[in-house]
C-alpha cells in the first residue's frame, strides 16, 4: 500500500506522523509493560538513551478500536476572572453594584464603586434608597454640585481596560432621578468610548429625552442605544463614558445600575461570549464543555453555591453570588448562556451539579448536607435537568421555551458535585442517593462521580459510571503514569466504569522538593506559564489515553482562561486582557489542539520490532472519514532517537 505522509515536528516535544489515504482498529485495549523497565530520570527523562526504537503498524481492520470522540474537550469556571471580565463579553466592570472582592472594607464581597469614577463636580456614592429591583437593591447615586460647570458625570474603566476596535457596542443603562433634586432642563444624555492616555473619543453617541421617554423621578428609565467604532484603539487603555451638560443639570441627583457597554459577541449571541475567546475554544476542536465548576460550583457556603434558576431570566432579575475565588460573580453567565454557547460550537455539555457539599473556605473546612436532608438536593437537581431537556409540558421545559429555546437542550453527561473526595464520608450517602434519584427520572444519562480512590477513600462505582480525576503534578508523574490506564479496569475491578481526566497540567517542574507545592506566592520550581516541560508531560499522558478510548473518554486541562490582571491559579491554557491583541494561546493549548485534530476515529495495534518506551512514546490512529494515519511521537529525553514506522497492508 502506498501512502503520502506529513511530518509535524518540534524539538523534544510532540510531532505527527500523517499518513494521508490509509484504510480502516480492536476491542482490547492496548497493553503496554513498563514494569521491568528503568523509571524515569527526574532531570532529563534519558530512559533507553538514544536507542533506536521501529514500530509496526497493522491496518488490519478487526484490529482497530473506536477512538474516544469527546476525548479533548474544555473545563471551565469563573477563576481569575475568566468569566466575568473573560469570556462573558460584558465590558462594563461593576455594572450593577451587586458585590466586590473578598478585600472589601468592612463588608468582604460587598457592593461597591470600583471601576467608577467621577467627572466634573459630581459626588458618587452607592444607595439603597431606589432600588432597581430585589435582586439589585444597591444603586449608584450621582449628586452633582450646584455650581457645575461643563461637562459632569462619570467613567467606568471596565475591567482593567475596554477592548476598542471598529465594529457595533450595544449599550444599556436604568436611570431614576430625585424628584426634589430635578430641575427639568435636561435635554440629552451623552455616552461614549474615549482614552485613558489621550483626547481621542473613538465613538459617542447623544440619547435625545422626549416626553415618552426620559429620565423620570417616578420610576426607572431604561435606555439603549449604539456606538459605532470606526477605527481600532492603540491599547485597550480607554473607558466608557456617561455625561451631562452641567448647565442642565447642577444641582440635581439621579441613580443609575445596569450599566452596559457589549462589543459584538460570538455569533452575535445578545449577552454573549467574547468573540475572540470563544473562537479559542472553538479553534481547539473542543469536543465537551464541562461547567459551571469547579469549586466555583460548591460555593463559600451552601447558601453561596450556584444556584441555576437563579443565573436565568433578564439580568435585572439576577442578583449575583459570592464567587469561590476571591471576587462575586454577576450571574450574567448563567445556565442559558452556557447551554447556549455549547450548541454555539457543537460542544457536548457536561453538567456540573451541585451534590449537598460547600467548601466553607471562612468556616473550619467545609460543610455537607446531612443524611436526611437531602431532598431538597435532589429535587433542585432534577428541576435543573428538566429546565434543560424538558419538553414544554413541563414546568421548567415551558420556563425554558419562554426564555426562546423551545427545543430541549441535548444533554448526555452529568457530574455529580465536585472533587468530592474533599468529603469521603458525606460523599458516601451523598453520591449514591443522588445517583439513584437522578438514573431513576433519566436512565439514559451518563452520571460521572468527583471521587473514587482518593486520599485513601474508595467509593464503590455503579456500571456506566465515568470517574472524574484530577491531576496536577509533576512531569515525571505523566511519565510513570503513562500506562497507567492499559489494565486500569481490570486492576480496580471496574469493568464498566470510564475515566475522565476532568483536570490536568503540569503544575511543578522536578526538583529536590519532597512534593507539590501549592502554596501563594509559589515556589521557584512552580510552573507559572505551560512550557516545553509541560506539553512533554501532559502529552505522554494524552497518548496514554488515546491508547485506552475504551476507558479514558474525555481530558481536560485546567483552568482553562486566565485574566492576567486577577490571577487566582496558574498555568493556564489561555491567558488574556482586556486587549484582545493580548491573548495568548499556551504551549498546552497547541498540543491539544494538534492532538485533537489529529485524533482520528479509531486506534491502530502497534507493536515495537526494536526498542521501548521511553525516552520515545508513541500511539498510532486512524482517520477513516478522510484516509490518513497519525502517529503522534514524543521525545522526552535530551538526545535525538531514530525512529522508524512500518506500516502493513490491510
Amino acid at each position: 500500500m502506498r501512502f503520502s505522509s506529513t511530518l509535524i515536528t518540534l524539538a523534544s516535544v510532540p510531532y505527527v506522523l500523517s499518513f494521508p489515504n490509509a484504510k480502516r482498529q480492536t476491542d482490547e485495549p492496548q497493553q503496554t509493560d513498563l514494569s521491568g523497565q528503568e523509571r524515569i530520570n527526574y532531570t532529563y527523562f534519558e530512559g533507553h538513551g538514544d536507542a533506536p526504537v521501529a514500530i509496526d503498524l497493522n491496518l488490519d481492520a478487526d484490529g482497530r478500536n473506536e477512538t474516544a470522540p469527546l476525548l479533548y474537550g474544555w473545563m471551565f469556571e469563573d477563576i481569575s476572572h475568566s468569566g466575568d471580565g473573560g469570556i462573558y463579553a460584558e465590558a462594563i466592570q461593576n455594572r450593577a453594584f451587586q458585590g466586590s472582592t473578598r478585600d472589601n472594607p468592612g463588608l468582604p464581597f460587598g457592593p461597591s464603586l470600583d471601576g467608577y469614577y467621577p467627572v466634573g463636580n459630581v459626588t458618587l456614592r452607592l444607595s439603597r434608597m431606589q432600588p432597581l429591583s430585589e435582586a439589585l437593591p444597591v444603586v449608584m447615586e450621582m449628586e452633582i454640585g450646584g455650581l457645575a460647570e461643563g461637562e459632569v458625570g462619570f467613567f467606568n474603566e471596565g475591567w482593567w481596560g475596554i477592548n476598542v476596535e471598529p465594529g457595533t457596542y450595544n449599550v444599556s443603562f436604568y436611570a431614576k432621578g430625585n424628584g426634589a433634586r430635578m430641575n427639568g432642563t435636561l435635554s440629552s444624555v451623552n455616552v461614549s468610548l474615549r482614552s485613558n492616555l489621550t483626547d481621542d473619543t473613538w465613538a459617542e453617541q447623544t440619547i435625545e429625552m422626549t416626553e415618552d421617554k426620559n429620565i423620570s423621578y417616578f420610576s426607572w428609565t431604561q435606555f439603549e442605544t449604539q456606538l459605532v467604532v470606526e477605527e481600532s484603539a492603540p491599547n485597550s487603555n480607554n473607558s466608557f463614558y456617561l455625561t451631562f451638560n452641567a448647565s442642565e443639570v447642577a444641582g440635581d441627583v439621579f441613580y443609575f445600575s445596569l450599566i452596559s457597554l457589549f462589543p459584538e459577541t460570538y455569533k452575535n449571541r445578545p449577552n454573549g461570549i467574547r468573540r475572540d475567546l470563544g473562537q479559542i475554544v472553538e479553534d481547539l476542536g473542543t469536543t465537551f464543555f464541562r461547567f459551571p465548576g469547579g469549586n466555583n460550583l460548591e460555593g463559600e457556603s451552601i447558601d453561596q453555591r450556584w444556584k441555576w434558576d437563579k443565573t436565568l431570566g433578564p439580568l435585572i432579575d439576577r442578583a449575583g453570588r459570592v464567587g469561590n475565588w476571591g471576587y462575586y460573580n454577576t450571574d450574567g453567565l448563567g445556565l442559558m448562556e452556557y447551554l447556549l454557547f455549547c450548541e454555539d460550537v457543537g460542544m457536548e455539555p457536561v453538567l456540573g451539579v451541585y451534590s449537598g457539599y460547600s467548601l466553607d473556605n471562612y468556616g473550619a473546612g467545609d460543610t455537607s448536607f446531612p443524611e436526611d436532608a437531602m431532598r431538597p438536593v435532589l429535587e433542585d437537581i432534577l428541576n435543573e435537568l428538566e429546565f434543560i431537556t424538558g419538553n414544554t409540558s413541563t414546568y421548567w421545559g415551558n420556563y425554558r421555551a419562554e426564555l426562546g429555546h423551545p427545543e430541549p437542550f441535548e444533554l448526555n453527561f452529568v457530574e455529580i458535585g465536585n472533587e468530592d473526595w474533599f468529603s469521603p464520608s458525606s460523599y458516601n450517602y451523598r453520591f449514591p442517593y443522588l445517583y439513584s434519584g437522578i438514573k431513576d427520572a433519566y436512565p439514559n444519562l451518563t452520571l460521572i462521580a468527583s471521587a473514587y480512590n482518593e486520599r485513601d477513600y474508595n467509593l464503590t462505582l455503579p456500571p456506566g459510571v465515568i470517574w472524574d480525576t484530577h491531576h496536577y503534578e509533576l512531569p515525571s508523574y505523566f511519565l510513570q503514569n503513562f500506562d497507567f490506564y492499559d489494565n486500569w479496569r481490570e486492576e480496580t475491578n471496574n469493568s464498566d466504569v470510564g475515566v475522565f481526566i476532568g483536570e490536568y497540567s503540569v503544575f511543578q517542574i522536578d526538583s529536590t522538593l519532597p512534593e507539590l507545592n501549592f502554596s501563594r506566592p509559589p515556589p521557584i520550581e512552580h510552573v507559572s506559564s505551560p512550557r516545553l516541560l509541560s506539553i512533554i508531560g501532559e502529552g505522554v499522558y494524552l497518548l496514554g489515553a488515546e491508547r485506552n478510548p475504551d476507558v479514558v473518554r474525555m481530558a481536560g486541562y485546567a483552568p482553562s482562561f486566565c485574566n492576567l490582571n486577577s490571577v487566582q491559579w496558574d498555568p493556564d491554557l489561555v491567558d488574556f486582557t482586556a486587549n484582545y491583541n493580548e491573548t495568548v494561546r499556551s504551549t498546552s493549548y497547541f498540543l491539544q489542539q494538534l492532538f485533537a485534530h489529529s485524533r482520528g476515529t479509531h486506534t491502530l495495534p502497534v507493536t515495537n520490532s526494536e526498542g521501548e518506551f521511553n525516552p520515545l512514546w508513541w500511539s498510532a490512529t486512524i482517520d477513516e472519514d478522510v484516509n490518513a494515519v497519525y502517529v503522534k511521537v514524543i521525545n522526552s529525553g535530551n538526545a535525538t532517537v531514530d525512529f522508524s514506522v512500518n506500516v502493513g497492508a490491510e
